[in-house]
């Protein structure tokens, strides 16, 4: 028999079909600075810099982890682009930047153009929303590295801030207020232990005590975007640090931005832990500190205050309907 690059598991007439239902929904996020189509062997994003006196771009990679696990189980795969973009662009906007443009990096087993298009329908839909650019990608069928129905995918996210306007805590004092905003589930970390401790008592279609939905809604939910209220906020006060709450915890991300000699003290009583996380703990009798070490626990971001600027957060995070807590104090 013939040797061919398909016979080995790899099919270029597949990835061509893929790029071509793509085209459209990268072009639907392109903005005025986009100079170039999908397909060029690299992205063009001219730069506006009237509003600037020192700009300063600002760049973040990352990934969306097991939780790709849930989304191959249950065939459901355009929430999972939207946990990359939004992931993604929370990582910059902590720092203070707009974002500007978004690639992604696909890697299947064996290329399905339905599960690509999916996928890429969520990075679009989150492009949109964040109002950033799906400016080009890479996508690569990989045979022998990913299993045939599986895939794994990456993100880039390039955004802008005014060097005078970065946001890096450097500021923060020994009283400043910690502020909690709420997450919207595990968000995009903590998968391998949920999976783990979850997945050998409960099917993702059963519907454990307490949750709204299935297992599989709940652990499907989408990683939410906080750039609206991080710019809502930045534009109308001063804010000293924000934290993206990721892996590690709310200890171990808002620490990134804590000045040495510093420590935090969080009121662990002053939230009520959404049930997934209880749920993870009862069931696999995990103790508070490995809990508050790996999830966010209900807060996907922290804002670090001024004890006297607290009526004003308070004010302004009610008019675009966030519900914000204090959480607990530098020291």
């Amino acid at each position: 028999m013939e040797n061919s690059y398909k016979a080995s598991g790899v099919d270029i007439e597949a990835g061509e079909e893929t790029v071509r239902k793509i085209k459209g929904l990268a072009r639907s996020t392109f903005t005025k600075n986009v100079l170039s189509d999908i397909g060029l062997f690299g992205g063009f994003f001219e730069l506006d810099l009237k509003e600037y006196k020192n700009p300063v771009l600002v760049s973040s990679v990352d990934g969306v982890g097991t939780k790709l696990k849930i989304a191959f189980a249950m065939d459901r795969h355009s929430t999972v682009g939207q946990d990359l973009v939004n992931h993604c662009v929370n990582d910059i906007a902590v720092c203070g930047a707009k974002p500007l443009y978004f690639l992604d990096y696909l890697a299947f087993g064996k290329l399905d153009s339905q599960v690509a298009e999916k996928i890429i329908e969520g990075f679009s839909l989150a492009c949109k929303e964040n109002g950033c650019a799906l400016i080009g990608g890479e996508t690569a069928e990989m045979p022998g590295i990913y299993a045939d129905d599986e895939y794994d995918m990456s993100g880039t996210i390039v955004g802008i801030v005014e060097k005078s306007k970065i946001i890096d805590g450097k500021n923060i004092a020994k009283g400043d207020l910690l502020i909690g905003y709420p997450s919207n589930g595990l968000h995009t970390n903590g998968y391998s232990l949920a999976r783990k401790v979850l997945l050998g008592k409960y099917s993702l279609d059963s519907r454990p005590e307490g949750l709204p939905g299935t297992l599989g809604d709940e652990l499907l939910r989408v990683h939410k975007s906080y750039l609206r209220l991080i710019s809502h906020l930045t534009a109308n006060m001063s804010v000293k640090g924000f934290s993206h709450i990721t892996g590690g915890g709310i200890i171990g991300n808002t620490m990134r931005i804590i000045p040495e000699g510093l420590s935090l003290k969080i009121q662990w009583d002053k939230w009520e832990i959404p049930q997934v996380f209880k749920l993870i703990q009862s069931t696999g009798n995990i103790s508070d500190e490995e809990m508050r070490k790996v999830f966010n626990l209900g807060i996907g971001l922290v804002a670090v205050i001024k004890s006297d600027e607290k009526e004003k957060l308070l004010k302004l995070s009610g008019e675009i309907n966030e519900h914000p807590l204090i959480i607990g104090s530098v020291h």
